[in-house]
């Protein structure tokens, strides 16, 4: 049954896919973006949904964005998907001002805003949180910070799940693995996702879309008996 879903980061990458692939399943979306107005205008006009400006990290953002989904109805799907990481390498090397930026980002704002959805859901809710393969990869080298920060959200999901099933919300996250996506240029690696497919056991990155169908079951009524999980699409890794 269709339903009215947010998307935090859904302006680009796997954000977008997800926007387009729940909005597929005939579900409003409301589409949370912080710096890509534009963007998530455009594609608030393709699937006829909504796009407000919110800083996760930010509890007055947050309730914003679902304030501004409450007007609409009753909120059946949060899919926390906003997130980031800084220039890579090695931990010794990196600022802290991008150490704390992630986590503001990646832990504070996931927090802020599965607190709010916990408020908001009725019971056959469902949080979806887009974790990554490098919480338990490790990352070294590259983003040791930025895994720590995913490894959070895998804690948090699990936790979550137990609290909220009893209520019969329920809470789930995705593990994704190299996806072609921008994030690899915001981090000053935009090669990363070919350089890295030769470790990767199926032999290429994966596609932003097919991070969504993951995340689009997990919603679903086919996914009724699942909570708790984090469901890695990461090609093998």
């Amino acid at each position: 049954m269709a339903g009215l879903i947010v998307v935090t980061g859904g302006s680009r990458g796997i954000g977008a896919a997800v926007v387009r692939r729940v909005a597929a399943d005939g579900n409003r979306v409301v589409i949370g973006y912080r710096t890509a107005a534009a963007r998530a205008r455009e594609l608030a006009r393709e699937v006829g949904g909504v796009a407000v400006r919110a800083e996760v990290s930010d509890e007055a953002d947050v309730d914003a964005l679902f304030d501004a989904a409450a007007a609409l109805g009753q909120v059946t799907g949060v899919v926390v998907n906003a997130g980031i990481t800084s220039p890579v390498g090695p931990l010794a090397q990196l600022r802290a001002e991008d150490l704390r930026r992630v986590v503001e980002v990646n832990v504070v704002g996931a927090l802020l805003c599965a607190r709010r959805a916990a408020r908001d859901l009725l019971s056959g809710g469902s949080i979806v949180s887009l974790s990554s393969a490098a919480a338990t990869l490790g990352s070294p080298g590259e983003y040791v910070h930025y895994a720590a920060s995913k490894a959070a959200v895998d804690a948090m999901t699990v936790g979550l799940a137990k609290e909220l099933g009893p209520r019969g919300i329920r809470v789930n996250a995705v593990a994704a693995g190299t996806v072609r996506t921008e994030i690899h240029e915001l981090s000053g690696v935009p090669d990363r996702p070919d350089r890295v497919a030769s470790a990767i056991p199926l032999g290429r990155p994966g596609e932003p879309e097919e991070i969504a169908e993951a995340v689009a079951w997990l919603l679903s009524g086919a996914a009724s008996f699942t909570t708790g999980a984090v469901l890695r699409v990461a090609g093998g890794l």
